[in-house]
């Protein structure tokens, strides 16, 4: 039987002394048998179990639900140290390294004039971090997590192509044409029963909506992606939007 960690360590020490003994010869079967493949959606889990205590504004559930999800950081650090690929002080050393590079209006003299600079600035930084290597985004509508929910990564999709001028002009949802006095309170609720209804819809006919819209987001990336392209580099001209 191994001892816990000593009290008088700090507690993220605490906490990596425990990772580490789950993990040792004699620790947990359970925790021995995994690896980063088959943890990959537990973190996913504790981020929605984190969302509904956020939500509730129950503090007392966020704090284990934080702990939950810090347990999945720890775990992946401990795995990754045994094959010495990184380790919980690498992680960190890597976030804070990046934060304060990303952060030259707090760390450095440059000067901002509101939070669109500060975006401006971060996104500059990040495409300079990533030239040349085999992370670099060469599209301007790289670096959006193709694992997101399908409403989540259309939306962000389209903000991408809205910045990089590859949509026109902003789209009115029809429910809004069809409340030209409304309130944008009453627009939003016109666009949350119209999406609902859409969600019914698909229901009725046996269809996926996450599938649909995921492939209808697809088919835009493409279309938008070629339009990016140089003229020599361009497929057949897709039918427009």
């Amino acid at each position: 039987m191994r001892p816990p960690p000593s009290s008088e360590l700090p507690p993220i020490e605490q906490l990596r002394e425990v990772m580490a003994s789950l993990r040792a010869p004699d620790g947990c079967p359970w925790d021995r048998e995994q690896d980063h493949q088959s943890l990959r959606w537990h973190a996913v889990e504790e981020v929605y179990e984190l969302l509904d205590a956020i939500e509730a504004r129950d503090d007392g559930e966020m704090r284990e639900e934080l702990g939950d999800l810090l347990l999945q950081v720890v775990f992946h650090a401990q795995l990754g140290a045994e094959r010495s690929a990184f380790d919980l002080d690498t992680i960190c050393r890597t976030l804070v390294e990046k934060l304060i590079r990303r952060h030259p209006h707090v760390f450095g003299d440059t000067a901002v004039s509101g939070i669109g600079e500060v975006w401006a600035n971060w996104e500059k930084i990040k495409k300079a971090e990533k030239a040349g290597s085999k992370h670099e985004r060469k599209s301007a509508l790289d670096g959006i997590p193709t694992r997101l929910p399908a409403l989540m990564y259309a939306q962000k999709l389209v903000k991408k192509a809205r910045k990089a001028s590859l949509v026109s002009n902003p789209v009115e949802a029809a429910p809004s044409n069809r409340l030209p006095e409304a309130t944008p309170q009453q627009s939003e609720a016109a666009v949350a029963a119209e999406l609902f209804r859409i969600a019914e819809l698909c229901e009725a006919h046996g269809w996926s909506s996450e599938n649909l819209l995921r492939g209808e987001a697809r088919r835009r990336e493409k279309v938008w992606r070629q339009a990016e392209a140089p003229p020599k580099q361009r497929t057949k001209k897709s039918t427009p939007d």
